[in-house]
């Protein structure tokens, strides 16, 4: 069960953290506007997705729900922002172009069938093991895919065969509250 959702300042201040998180990581200066208010004072995991020019160059996250959250914004933000092994850590000169999402996730339970899935509203984590891959829920809906394929692909992130849904590693959904600089 997802929390009350954020109010629209609330947003504005995670986002302005993971802004400034990642502008003194890469040597750029910002300006805070005004007193933008403090950060709220909820547990919960996220995830901050980086893109520079409409193209994804970093997605980080932090799952559990035992931090506070503007910390986990802030680590987020900055290990997508330099340290995706994906990508080349963004550059000062790119600033300018650097849009931001942040997925705040929900609780995190265990499914038995896939079935369990409605697309485009849970995330997904595979498991077995010490492996362990998690897709947001918008990543279904951005790649089109359907529950076997979400499945499968979330499987892949864990580093496991694309069948091990089937054949014994364990799934769990979660819904996550989804904003970045155009919301």
């Amino acid at each position: 069960m997802m929390r009350a959702p954020l109010d629209h300042p609330t947003r504005q201040v995670l986002l302005q953290c993971a802004r400034t998180a990642i502008a003194s990581t890469i040597g750029v200066e910002v300006e805070v506007a005004g007193d933008r208010g403090s950060p709220p004072i909820l547990r919960a995991g996220a995830f901050v997705t980086l893109r520079v020019r409409g193209d994804l160059r970093g997605c980080i996250g932090y799952p559990e729900g035992d931090r506070l959250l503007a910390e986990v914004v802030e680590h987020c933000a900055i290990s997508a922002a330099v340290s995706d092994p994906r990508f080349a850590a963004v550059r000062a000169s790119e600033w300018a172009f650097v849009e931001l999402e942040i997925s705040i996730l929900g609780p995190i339970e265990r499914i038995a069938d896939i079935s369990e899935i409605e697309i485009g509203r849970h995330g997904l984590v595979a498991e077995l093991g010490k492996r362990r891959g998690l897709l947001l829920p918008q990543v279904a809906v951005e790649w089109e895919w359907d529950r076997e394929a979400f499945a499968s692909e979330a499987c892949a992130k864990a580093g496991l065969p694309k069948n091990a849904w089937r054949t014994g590693a364990t799934l769990f959904k979660f819904e996550a509250e989804v904003f970045g600089d155009d919301t």
